[in-house]
């Protein structure tokens, strides 16, 4: 995204540029400045953002420079640093020619407006949901014999009904969970997308929220947490019926596996080395532009500096350069990530892939005449959910290695 060198024309001193419609917002000691359009976005020292505000008020590159001259004491390219935001995307005009354009990237549910669901932001909201929560709290309290276990995902004694109505109802909370990120982020403005992706060995949905960058911090933190919320609001309300059915029935069995369903994915949002929910909650909380990316190339110096003592090929430490609070919490977060990830692809290889092969094998097996309708609805039943699953998963994974991704996806 953004414009190529040789498409950008001749910039003058007397040059006045037409800038798109950018937002902007103060973080810690630098600017964030972006085009909510394209969802571009970049981190500008404070002379780089009053730049980018004298050349939209239509100062030409001479005078932008000569101001800032006086304000900072330092003589700044202008003319170079226009030619950064046009291959940004940030700049419509220079002069009198159009900077041609990239066409802006598709957003999901594109007639829901800010104003439809403002309520989303409403500072009752997580009231309300806490609300919820307390009150399921000290129902389980009085009532611990509802708690859920995994027997209770076994509500039917026709393995081929549990499995698929138990994928239906998980992708469905997937969805609704999704859902909640996105209808958060349009209530702040920003567009979103939702579609598949993968982390790691799991196949995922997931919300493009990348504009949220220049929302206030109570508005990013509220569409990061916006899907744990809506499913601890479900397993809420959930085990708040609970009670009113009668115990082995089959609506309370239908109840019980929806509330273990509907908690089963808030232990994954731990799972920080995988950008889960909550990475995002902690990469703003810590103020760090990119935890994962510097976190990834930090472990990858270590990794070299200690295969290759005293060889040329480590390079120079990536963290040396980042202010000293991210500095710390990305050396941090390198631990976690190296160590979380060499522990799910181990699980993957110890424990899911024999027990996926093996339940395939079985299930394979289990077809044929001499096992009855009920064993092969149940064994073609475990063939298409779990062959679908992996067959979706290197689709996906395949798909999004041939595109380039926006990182702010939850």
């Amino acid at each position: 995204m953004g414009t190529a060198a040789e498409d950008v024309p001749r910039i003058e001193p007397s040059t006045r540029v037409l800038l798109h419609e950018l937002g902007v917002r103060r973080d810690r000691d630098e600017w964030i400045v972006g085009r909510m359009a394209t969802r571009t976005f970049v981190a500008l020292p404070a002379a780089g953002a009053r730049a980018v505000e004298l050349l939209g008020e239509g100062r030409s590159v001479a005078r932008t420079a000569e101001i800032l001259r006086d304000e900072t004491g330092e003589e700044l390219d202008i003319a170079d640093f226009v030619r950064a935001l046009a291959a940004l995307g940030f700049v419509a005009r220079i002069g009198d020619r159009p900077v041609p354009d990239t066409e802006p990237p598709r957003a999901s549910l594109p007639w829901l407006r800010p104003r439809q669901v403002r309520y989303a932001l409403h500072p009752v909201l997580p009231v309300l949901v806490g609300a919820l929560l307390l009150a399921a709290v000290v129902v389980l309290i009085r009532r611990p014999d509802l708690l859920p276990c995994y027997r209770d995902l076994l509500w039917s004694p026709h393995g081929s009904l549990v499995l698929l109505t138990g994928a239906a109802a998980g992708w469905a909370l997937l969805l609704a969970h999704e859902l909640a990120h996105l209808v958060t982020a349009r209530a702040a403005g920003v567009p979103g997308k939702m579609r598949l992706g993968t982390r790691l060995q799991f196949l995922v949905m997931q919300t493009d929220i990348s504009g949220i960058e220049l929302a206030p911090r109570r508005h990013r933190l509220t569409a990061y947490l916006a899907g744990i919320a809506l499913n601890l609001s479900v397993a809420s309300a959930l085990v708040l019926v609970l009670p009113l059915t009668a115990a082995g029935t089959t609506p309370h069995r239908l109840l019980a596996a929806g509330l273990l369903l509907a908690l089963l994915p808030l232990p994954f949002q731990f799972m920080v080395f995988t950008r889960t929910d909550l990475y995002f909650v902690l990469q703003d909380l810590t103020g760090c532009r990119n935890l994962y990316g510097d976190g990834l190339a930090y472990a990858r110096y270590v990794f070299r500096r200690t295969t290759r003592p005293g060889r040329r090929g480590a390079g120079d430490d990536p963290s040396t350069g980042l202010p000293a609070h991210e500095r710390r919490a990305v050396r941090l977060y390198s631990v976690v990530l190296v160590a979380g990830t060499v522990a799910c692809l181990a699980f993957m290889a110890a424990v899911t892939l024999p027990a996926d092969v093996t339940l395939l094998v079985r299930a394979a097996r289990g077809l044929g005449p001499g096992h009855g309708l009920a064993g092969n609805a149940d064994s073609a039943a475990v063939l298409v959910t779990l062959g679908g699953v992996n067959v979706l998963w290197l689709v996906t994974r395949w798909r999004n290695r041939r595109s380039r991704r926006p990182a702010a996806t939850i």
